[in-house]
């Protein structure tokens, strides 16, 4: 088989549905094998579904359907010694891994006088928590030989992205974290990037977040404007960003901020 990544072994997080299932089945497509690992349950703070077994169990098949491998794990990326365990158990069943995708996410809507505590200990946790549990659970099987982080922000970590300020804040943390460990890992060639998409149609929908800009903040609107005449991407073309960071063809990028953001972030 002659792909992009033929034989390469990688972490996705957030596995079950949207992005991260885009992610993992256009890797299979190029050849890789894959560690697929979501919480499999919703969160009090978030105000919409998370993804399901069934879910993860689907992205596993579509996997497999390519001709790929597939392992999965139902842990909850706050947890980083559940995570880390389920990666080493990942690595040992694929024989190795070459990179991690750290793309769970939650996201929370509201004002300043009307987001809770509670909603900023679920959104940090998990987005910004979580995707350092990655990086370390990644790393002890990518400093001997090399390999690609890549943490799925979002064009809220490049802008002042309002009305859901937990989630804006996490994003832009992700990149100072990415940025440093980019620094501190060039030595024993891991790479690390981020990858910034504009609006995407996932199971990640904030409707509170809709209806205070049409009916509370409309002024606020403007600024989740896409420079390009669409109104969202599609999950394949951040995952496409996340092939090419994950391939050889990358090799010699690390502290990127990898915008597929169809201009937003001009506006």
């Amino acid at each position: 088989m002659s792909g992009r990544v033929t034989g390469k072994k990688v972490l996705v997080t957030g596995a079950a549905r949207g992005m991260g299932r885009s992610h993992a089945v256009r890797l299979a497509e190029e050849g890789a094998d894959l560690i697929l690992v979501d919480v499999c349950a919703s969160l009090p703070e978030v105000d919409y579904p998370l993804a399901t077994i069934e879910d993860l169990d689907e992205t596993a098949d579509l996997v497999r359907q390519r001709g790929r491998r597939a392992v999965t794990h139902v842990v909850d990326v706050r947890d980083a010694a559940a995570l880390a365990a389920a990666v080493d158990e990942g690595v040992a069943q694929l024989g190795g891994l070459d990179a991690s995708i750290a793309n769970a996410g939650v996201i929370t809507a509201g004002t300043w006088d009307t987001t809770t505590s509670a909603q900023w200990r679920t959104v940090v946790d998990v987005n910004l928590i979580g995707t350092w549990n990655t990086c370390a659970a990644a790393l002890p099987h990518l400093v001997s030989h090399g390999g690609s982080l890549i943490n799925i922000s979002s064009v809220a970590g490049l802008k002042g992205s309002p009305l859901h300020t937990p989630y804006t804040a996490s994003k832009h943390g992700v990149v100072g974290m990415s940025r440093a460990l980019a620094n501190e890992l060039a030595a024993v060639n891991v790479r690390v990037n981020t990858v910034h998409p504009t609006g995407v149609e996932t199971g990640m929908r904030p409707d509170g977040l809709h209806g205070l800009l049409a009916e509370t903040r409309s002024d606020l609107a403007p600024i989740f404007s896409n420079a390009l005449p669409i109104v969202m991407t599609e999950a394949r073309d951040v995952s496409n960003a996340v092939l090419f960071l994950v391939s050889e063809e990358s090799r010699h990028v690390t502290g990127l901020e990898f915008k597929v953001d169809a201009g937003v972030t001009l506006r």
